[in-house]
């Protein structure tokens, strides 16, 4: 997993409240266990103005102008600002792929759906919660600056515009400290790998009948 410290990125509107996560990457889309490939089919349904299907390529589908991702102004949008409850709905860990392999590293938001919270740190995105007036604040300095951009620096827990203007987040301490040196639960238990492996030995040689043959 990337780990995450501090990013500087261009902020992309989804100016809408209860973004569920069949909205973030559609029912259709689940069959794959890949964490990479959703990109394309990130807000399918809004992005696109026909069906989208699995393993189909996107490149010449019609899109849906009115979308603002879609909109030539955030292009290469990195920090996604958004609205109360983002991340409701299932479980999907897709969720946070999708929007992560389409390049985004950051949600902004009033507040988020639990599990989608957790997920996200689990998959190296950083769910920053901002109070609503702070967030209708970054609405309107996004809309009214072509190119508005944000720093998001997880060790001083901040957002920074470039006036200086600075956002105060909390993002409690074991999450922070994962997403800082990259570590997902897979990572964070391979630390201990030479302790794990020591006790496999062990118990093989206690019990080799149940164990059989430890490499």
């Amino acid at each position: 997993m990337r780990a995450f410290t501090k990013h500087r990125g261009l902020v992309g509107p989804m100016d809408r409240v209860n973004v569920d996560t069949d909205m973030i990457i559609p029912k259709q889309f689940l069959k794959s266990i890949k964490r990479s490939g959703f990109g394309v089919n990130l807000f399918d349904e809004l992005r696109y103005l026909d069906e989208g299907e699995p393993g189909q390529d996107c490149s010449n589908r019609p899109l849906n102008m009115n979308f603002a991702l879609n909109q030539p102004r955030y292009a290469g949008a990195s920090i996604l600002l958004a609205r109360k409850n983002f991340g409701c709905g299932s479980s999907r860990e897709h969720a946070p792929w999708a929007l992560d392999d389409f390049g985004f590293r950051v949600i902004i938001a009033p507040s988020f759906a639990d599990i989608f919270y957790n997920n996200c740190f689990k998959n190296g995105l950083l769910p920053v919660i901002l109070t609503e007036d702070e967030v209708e604040f970054l609405f309107k300095e996004l809309y009214e600056t072509n190119g508005f951009s944000l720093s998001v620096d997880l060790l001083q827990s901040e957002v920074v515009m470039e006036s200086e203007q600075k956002f105060n987040f909390h993002i409690d301490e074991f999450s922070r400290d994962c997403l800082i040196k990259g570590l997902d639960e897979i990572g964070l238990t391979l630390q201990n790998s030479g302790e794990i492996k020591r006790y496999e030995l062990k118990r093989a040689s206690m019990h080799p009948w149940i164990f059989g043959e430890i490499e």
